[in-house]
């Protein structure tokens, strides 16, 4: 298995970077990666869950000084990433799981709010172990509980930041695994999507809570803000490939 380090022990530029990014995130909020055994504790309600969340962390976006292209060069020369670059993969991988690509499109714009360097991150988690890897920001524990069974079994956590198409596969399986576990009749006020966007942020059991109707805590909520933000230009980014 790859050394959670990575390469960034021989990126000496990076460490001003790093140093940044964990004082930046501190002050943002610290609830992101809680460490409490799942994969960033539920941002939601309730904390009924036992089961992974693929995603959590600060509610608001954190300021990051720009990195360098990725090793992949699917990044513009600025190497800030844009997510709509990855709409094919989006969509045949939606397709694949049975998921609503425009769901799928608009969870990799909630999780654009760092930038998605493949050394930065594995930087990042030489300070919190239990950070989340790839662009879907996908936790250890999620992967390692969705990938079960799947084509793609035999791939490991550590290869997300380097294989974007894998972090969206993974990304749609999960959605696939939350849609299965939703109430066959919510009560609640939100629609499939929004729950399923829920239940990426903070996993299935809060989920079935906000199914039934209780109320997000605040950062749920605010992912949830953002999700229906974004709901407009990832239709327009997966439109443009042919999907829907």
């Amino acid at each position: 298995m790859a050394e959670r380090g990575g390469q960034a022990g021989r990126r000496p530029w990076l460490w001003g970077a790093v140093l940044l990014v964990v004082l930046v995130a501190w002050a943002c909020g610290r609830s992101g990666d809680t460490g409490t055994g799942r994969t960033g504790g539920a941002t939601g309600s309730t904390g009924s869950t036992r089961k992974p969340d693929a995603s959590a962390h600060p509610s608001r976006t954190p300021t990051t000084p720009t990195p360098k292209p990725s090793p992949s060069g699917t990044d513009g020369p600025s190497g800030k990433y844009d997510p709509a670059a990855y709409a094919p993969q989006v969509r045949a991988r939606a397709t694949e799981a049975g998921v609503s690509p425009r769901l799928l499109m608009a969870i990799l714009y909630n999780e654009s709010y760092k930038p998605h360097d493949p050394a930065l991150e594995r930087a990042w988690q030489r300070y919190k172990p239990g950070a989340a890897f790839g662009i879907a920001n996908m936790h250890r524990a999620a992967f390692d509980e969705t990938r079960r069974g799947r084509a793609f079994a035999g791939r490991r956590w550590e290869e997300l930041p380097d294989d974007r198409d894998l972090a969206v596969r993974a990304a749609a399986w999960y959605l696939h695994d939350l849609a299965r576990q939703l109430p066959a009749h919510p009560s609640g006020p939100y629609d499939e999507d929004e729950l399923l966007g829920l239940g990426y942020n903070t996993g299935a059991g809060n989920m079935q809570a906000f199914a039934r109707g209780a109320t997000p805590g605040s950062q749920a909520a605010d992912y949830l803000s953002r999700l229906r933000s974004n709901w407009g230009k990832a239709g327009r980014a997966i439109a443009r490939t042919g999907g829907g």
